[in-house]
């Protein structure tokens, strides 16, 4: 190999692992005024209320890196522990409702606990601060969340589709996902358990990234990228309201 061939290979290989930590995307042009979507319809406030308990809930988002030199790269636990919002269960189940707010810029990259949980050989742990700080950084940028402008993602549902009656059973939540300006409509299959005044849900699906309207982080001509699909868990646990007197 000659002299110009290394050193342009050398460039390559110098961009690429200075790419490594999902890095901040260039500037990106501001984007022509438009009028924001009208937001979802808050969701129906009927039934029994139970309060999210931040402190036993969580929501955990895994995202793979992509491209021909995805292995220059890592994959992410994005984790969100500050839940908010209240469940409605009325005497008929399928037509309970919930509405949940994720702080934007609460969101954290890659615990080491979380990590831990994952599969080993898709998650090591050896993660640089760099790399972390990094994808945090493009996450919420103006090219991705935009948390400055858009502090929270909302999730409002409005029905249970396929709900069995209390104690414990499947359904699929019919759901108006508020991300940037824009609404998305997503069908999230999950399980639920009442056991006195405690209500939890848990549930895991795939989701792409374009169906909440973000573009994947691409560069290098798309040899290094991100994945569009990733891979989203929850655990919500609700505590019943006081009755009213």
């Amino acid at each position: 190999m000659d002299r110009g061939c290394k050193l342009r290979l050398w460039s390559v290989l110098f961009l690429a692992g200075a790419l490594v930590g999902c890095p901040s995307r260039p500037p990106v042009p501001p984007a022509p005024l438009r009028a924001p979507e009208a937001a979802p319809p808050a969701a129906p406030r009927v039934g029994r209320p139970y309060d999210l308990d931040a402190k036993q809930s969580l929501l955990t988002v895994l995202v793979y890196r992509g491209g021909a030199l995805a292995s220059a790269g890592h994959n992410h636990v994005i984790a969100s522990h500050t839940l908010s919002g209240t469940v409605y269960l009325p005497a008929e189940l399928g037509a309970a409702s919930f509405e949940v707010h994720v702080p934007v810029a609460s969101l954290t990259v890659d615990e080491a606990p979380l990590r831990a949980a994952q599969s080993a050989a898709d998650f090591p742990p050896d993660v640089s601060d760099g790399a972390r700080d990094g994808t945090r950084r493009n996450m919420l940028s103006a090219a991705v969340l935009d948390a400055a402008e858009y502090p929270e993602v909302v999730l409002r549902c409005a029905r249970l589709e396929g709900a069995a009656q209390p104690p414990a059973g499947d359904a699929t939540a019919l759901i108006d996902a508020a991300v940037r300006d824009r609404s998305h409509t997503l069908h999230v299959p999950l399980h639920y358990e009442l056991s006195a005044d405690t209500l939890t849900v848990t549930g895991e699906m795939p989701l792409r990234q374009s169906e909440l309207g973000l573009t994947p982080f691409s560069a290098l001509l798309g040899a290094l990228a991100v994945e569009d699909e990733m891979r989203v868990r929850f655990r919500i646990v609700a505590r019943a309201a006081p009755l009213a007197h």
